[in-house]
């Protein structure tokens, strides 16, 4: 049972990697450099990101779930991860952005990767 969890944790990192970097080929002011070994890295950042402000805040970081809130979440998170991941650049208009792809995005791609 415990190989499922870890595979499944391991699938979404990806799926949260391929959503960011659609996210940020399709957003001006968002870039990632370093390639898919960055993007991994900023999933799984947005990844703790998101869950602690759901545990902390109790706000759930989803640009269309949560409301406004949920999406000012989504775009902060992804401003603050810029400091976090080298290579993984990204304006304040572009977090703002970005947010509203990664919602759009997260739509059209059946699961939850971002909890």
């Amino acid at each position: 049972m415990r190989k499922k969890g870890i595979f499944s944790l391991i699938i979404k990192i990806i799926l949260s990697a391929i959503v960011l970097g659609i996210a940020a080929f399709l957003t001006p002011g968002f870039s990632v450099s370093g390639g898919f070994g960055t993007l991994i890295i900023a999933a799984v950042v947005v990844g703790l990101l998101s869950y602690g402000a759901a545990e902390f805040i109790g706000v759930r970081a989803s640009p269309f779930g949560a409301g406004a809130t949920g999406f000012l979440v989504t775009a902060l998170i992804l401003y603050l991860t810029r400091y976090i991941v080298s290579g993984f650049s990204i304006s304040f208009f572009g977090a703002i952005l970005g947010a509203l792809i990664l919602g759009i995005v997260d739509l059209i791609i059946p699961g939850r990767r971002f909890k």
